[in-house]
């Protein structure tokens, strides 16, 4: 098992990212297998030479992206072993930051998409109907479309009427384009029902938008990122 001083410092990243990366990876592997308990914290303090505030930052995170879960007086359990190509979509190292984007976004984008649905122009909504319907295309040929997925986004984002949302979400086009990639690769080797299933939450969000319906805009956001954030980690 590789251990936290056998990776390359990084300034971007906290000690209990690198751990939660290196767990991820063992579960993955099957170093940890599913529906068996972790070992004792001590003996992870011990296996990767961190201090117990950081391990138990590293398994916090664990248990959000739901990992793994804590059985009171019993110690942690692995609960879901995501597919290894999670792994080749994405560097280890980017992994941590990948999911605390999504995290990110479900409360940016919720918010904006609620403004949207109070704020938005007709020229604005038609921007959006075009954005999902380029995502239905790109659907039917089997095709990645990371960039119609982020397309669809901004132009929420931007019937928000607020600067400030579409420059933060334009400043994290990298990232939040990572993190499409990977889900929307990881959704090409499911069924075709995976696909209509995400397109089906994106709908929910113009249907609330095109109504004017800002608290159902706000949760079907909401909703589909933290669905997403899930399915990063669903095995195939």
């Amino acid at each position: 098992m590789s251990k936290t001083n056998h990776l390359p410092k990084s300034h971007q990243q906290s000690l209990g990212a690198i751990v939660y990366e290196q767990i991820l990876t063992a579960i993955i592997e099957g170093v940890y297998e599913l529906n068996t308990k972790l070992p004792a914290e001590t003996q992870l303090c011990k296996d990767f030479k961190v201090s117990r505030p950081i391990l138990r930052e590293a398994l916090a995170r664990l248990r959000e992206d739901e990992l793994i879960t804590s059985r009171r007086g019993s110690g942690s359990y692995v609960i879901k072993k995501p597919d290894s190509d999670v792994l080749k979509f994405s560097p280890l190292s980017s992994i941590a930051d990948i999911q605390r984007c999504f995290e990110f976004r479900a409360n940016l984008e919720a918010e904006a998409a609620g403004l949207a649905a109070s704020r938005r122009t007709n020229i604005q909504l038609e921007a959006i109907l075009d954005a999902y319907e380029k995502i239905n295309v790109a659907n039917a040929s089997s095709k990645l479309a990371t960039d119609e997925d982020f397309s669809f986004h901004y132009a929420i984002i931007d019937a928000a009427n607020n600067y400030f949302y579409s420059t933060v979400l334009k400043s994290l086009e990298k990232s939040v384009k990572e993190g499409i990639n990977i889900t929307r690769n990881l959704s090409l080797r499911h069924p075709p029902s995976r696909l209509e299933l995400v397109q089906q939450e994106h709908l929910a969000i113009v249907d609330a938008i095109k109504a004017g319906d800002a608290i159902a805009a706000r949760d079907a956001m909401k909703s589909h990122l933290n669905n997403a954030r899930t399915r990063m980690f669903d095995g195939v």
